[in-house]
């Protein structure tokens, strides 16, 4: 048996991975996506939904952070621990709005 190389330990720690390059059109692809998801977010601001506004908002709002998340921090080539960090903080995140809207849903407002 050989002593493994110095690349071969390096290729097995968790912390450790290899680079990726991300193009710039993909870059432009998501780009695009977020001012897409910015004017869907001024459209739905005009619009009258009702209690439903917050909620629709909120949700724009999460999924332009998971494409920053993900492409422009580089999460969806990162390793599986540190996805797994992402995800854990992102689920509490969802929790935490989650008990938010609950309060703000149940609330009689006007009622007192």
């Amino acid at each position: 048996m050989s002593e493994p190389t110095q690349n071969e330990v390096l290729d097995t720690e968790p912390t450790h991975h290899s680079e990726h390059i991300v193009s710039p059109k993909v870059y432009g692809v998501i780009f695009g996506a977020l001012l897409l998801g910015t004017a869907i977010t001024v459209i739905a601001s005009y619009l009258e939904l009702g209690i439903f506004n917050p909620i629709v908002a909120l949700a724009i709002a999460c999924i332009k952070a998971v494409l920053v998340i993900l492409f422009f921090m580089h999460v969806k080539y990162s390793s599986r621990l540190t996805k797994l960090t992402v995800a854990a903080g992102f689920f509490t995140f969802i929790v935490l709005i989650t008990m938010s809207m609950t309060d703000y849903i149940s609330r009689a407002w006007g009622l007192w």
